[in-house]
């Protein structure tokens, strides 16, 4: 599950903001939507660890995976800095991913960065005939990422910024209280700890029978060894702690413990 693969493009789509595509056939294969990679981004011990993206899609006839992500620290930036040919071992595909039912009406709410892994989602439920909503906020116009990739697969497309520069002013919460939830059989989110934490208390008011949350932690090794991503869930025989890198990242709204 470790390959060695190429950079293929590396475009910078925002400030601090990167999407790469990488040539990685077997992955691009494998990988279903909510599902991530483990990305070594040095070949010294400096950062030692891999570091977790998402997987934003993949092109399979192509063998290529793309990964949008942030520069937020050492590792980031290494990777931002990495030219056209590279290689770089990816450990992946892993994790658990969104459930993907063959038809339905569905929503999809991303916060920021979080649509990182709800594109894949978007593009697997259009491809299948699907009708999907998606709701999307950031904290200003610049942020909102993707946003011509979403139209072009004509999704209802609803957008909310902090400073209300593009869209509703407001969280994307509030968008989703002022607009109205759409009937659907499954809502996904994915974004910041908090907004997902006001999205699911939302979710429980609205009487949404189903919501898929992609959660965000920090991982170590991507197997679930190091238990350093846990998180507290709720089930038949009471809480427990799940990893996030194997047990999700994709879990039940209703059954994460939001403290």
């Amino acid at each position: 599950m470790v390959y060695e693969a190429e950079i293929v493009t590396q475009r910078k789509i925002a400030d601090g903001c990167y999407r790469i595509e990488l040539y990685a056939p077997e992955i691009a294969r494998a990988a279903q939507p909510g599902q991530f990679v483990m990305v070594r981004t040095s070949i010294t011990a400096d950062p030692l660890l891999r570091r977790p993206f998402s997987i934003n899609t993949v092109d399979r006839e192509r063998g290529l995976v793309k990964i949008l992500y942030r520069v937020v620290g050492r590792g980031t930036a290494l990777l931002a800095g990495k030219k056209l040919g590279r290689r770089l071992s990816v450990f992946g595909p892993l994790g658990k991913g969104f459930t993907v039912p063959p038809s339905g009406r569905f929503a999809v709410v991303a916060g920021g960065l979080g649509i990182a892994p709800l594109y894949f989602l978007v593009q697997r439920l259009r491809a299948l005939g699907n009708e999907v909503t998606v709701f999307y906020g950031a904290q200003n116009r610049y942020e909102l990422l993707l946003q011509e990739k979403l139209a072009a697969l004509r999704v209802r497309l609803f957008v909310a910024t902090d400073n209300g520069a593009a869209g509703f002013k407001g969280t994307v919460v509030d968008l989703l209280r002022a607009e109205g939830i759409p009937p659907v059989d499954i809502l996904y989110a994915a974004g910041p700890g908090p907004m997902l934490r006001a999205l699911a208390a939302f979710l429980r008011e609205a009487g949404i029978a189903r919501a898929e949350f992609s959660l965000e932690e920090r991982m170590g090794c991507g197997i679930g060894a190091c238990r350093g991503c846990a998180v507290k869930v709720i089930t038949p025989e009471g809480p427990v702690y799940k990893r996030v890198c194997v047990d999700g990242p994709v879990f039940l709204a209703e059954e994460v413990v939001w403290e």
